[in-house]
């Protein structure tokens, strides 16, 4: 103890001056900027070959040809630059989860099945250094998940900006977060002697699912009654008083179809599970992962459920499956009319790479200008913030990306950034050891 405890003594300096650093790095004031003689993709209309965008107050003020700059703005050259709405990943654990290999830094997964009541944005760390890293490829927004369970908790919806949790959320309680019970039968791979086994045969699997299911959709009722509970109670004052529960009362906005539910499922099985069980308990849900999304979107459109689709860049599902299988499942998905966004889908260090999953579907069917949209305006509208993100139209926040050529792109490259029209440093660990590194001597 007494060793670990001069080792904590000897690491603290270090981490208060990286904590200071990025401290230092996010308290940049609002202030009056115009970018000028730029190409401006807006999203949501027409590319405007050269222009102006104006930001003050942390909102889009002006957007166009005409566009002028407000009164002391900051101008920022543009020609030969394309400045574009930040991109927004919906389905991410960031700031959840530091170093995967060290549990101290990870919290993204309570114990238990049912944890309604847990808050990603009580866990999220503002001074991850995955943050830098992700916001410098021109990332601004991310949809931080809990997991773990059956209902993992609340997931946050953030601005990668700020030296708080408060400070950085757009909306704190965003949506449910629920893994779909899913048929489990073991599996191959290498590890499979060594992996406990899962049912004997398929009718025990169906068996142990519905269980799952129904443990579900008894939780979710008991959230009703609580709620018809606590508002017979508040109107009759002769009826005895309900205790409080911090779980039900969490689940309730849910469970009446108020706010979104988000399903993790991937097989067409389980998403047409989904389906029917959100239509049964009236909830409004969004489909998370979504690799056989593809196969069911006769369905989807008709039931009105959008996608977040976390598997773009993975490998096929099944053997037989086509190796483009995933690479084309956003082209299918816009074709039949089913509302989707893309995401990465991950931790936390490669959110940073949402464009390049954009570029894959681009590159197998999907037009590029849709691709763009599905990293930027679409999370936005399926989370609900489409007034807010997603887009360049004045009254929007300024989360504003200036880039040196197609952001779909590996080769382009970030050169400014705003987020709630506060100017972002574009430096992380990887452009410090570069120019740590770029000098040494061979």
């Amino acid at each position: 103890m007494a060793r670990m405890a001069i080792a904590l003594l000897c690491l603290m300096p270090m981490l208060f001056s990286l904590g200071f650093a990025q401290q230092q790095l996010d308290l940049a004031p609002r202030s009056a900027v115009f970018i000028r003689n730029a190409r401006i993709v807006t999203v949501s209309g027409e590319i405007i070959e050269r222009g102006g965008v104006a930001i003050k107050d942390g909102k889009i003020v002006a957007v166009g040809a005409s566009a002028t700059a407000p009164g002391g703005a900051q101008i920022v050259e543009g020609q030969g630059l394309t400045v574009y709405p930040g991109m927004f990943d919906a389905a991410t654990a960031l700031g959840l989860v530091e170093i995967e290999s060290v549990p101290a830094t990870i919290d993204q997964a309570e114990i238990g099945e049912f944890n309604p009541n847990a808050r990603a944005i009580i866990a999220v760390n503002p001074h991850s250094a995955h943050v830098r890293v992700t916001r410098c490829n021109g990332v601004t927004n991310v949809v931080t998940m809990p997991q773990g369970g059956t209902i993992c908790g609340q997931a946050t919806i953030l601005n990668l900006f700020g030296t708080s949790p408060k400070e950085m959320a757009v909306q704190p309680l965003a949506a449910l977060v629920v893994n779909f019970p899913r048929l489990a039968l073991g599996g191959g791979g290498p590890f499979t002697a060594f992996r406990q086994g899962g049912p004997s045969n398929i009718n025990e699997a169906i068996n142990q699912r519905n269980r799952r299911v129904e443990d579900l959709r008894r939780i979710l009722r008991e959230a009703i009654d609580y709620g018809k509970a606590m508002d017979a109670a508040a109107k009759d004052a002769t009826l005895p008083r309900v205790a409080e529960n911090v779980v039900l009362g969490d689940l309730l906005p849910y469970a009446k179809g108020e706010k979104p539910v988000l399903f993790r499922a991937e097989r067409e099985t389980d998403i047409r599970a989904v389906i029917r069980f959100a239509e049964e308990m009236n909830l409004k849900p969004i489909l998370v992962g979504g690799n056989d999304a593809w196969k069911v979107t006769d369905e989807l459109k008709a039931k009105n459920v959008p996608v977040i689709l976390t598997g773009t860049l993975d490998l096929p599902m099944r053997d037989d499956d086509a190796y483009d299988a995933l690479y084309e499942n956003a082209a299918k998905l816009q074709k039949a009319g089913v509302k989707y966004a893309i995401s990465t889908g991950d931790n936390g260090p490669h959110v940073r790479d949402l464009p390049y999953h954009a570029g894959m579907a681009a590159a197998f069917g999907l037009d590029p200008k849709d691709a763009l949209r599905a990293i930027t305006l679409s999370p936005a509208e399926i989370m609900g913030v489409g007034a807010q993100l997603g887009s360049l139209e004045v009254g929007k926040m300024a989360n504003v990306i200036i880039t040196d050529g197609d952001i779909l792109e590996p080769k382009t490259h970030v050169k400014y950034a705003f987020i709630d029209g506060r100017p972002v440093q574009l430096t992380s660990r990887h452009t410090d050891f570069y120019e740590q590194f770029k000098q040494r001597v061979k």
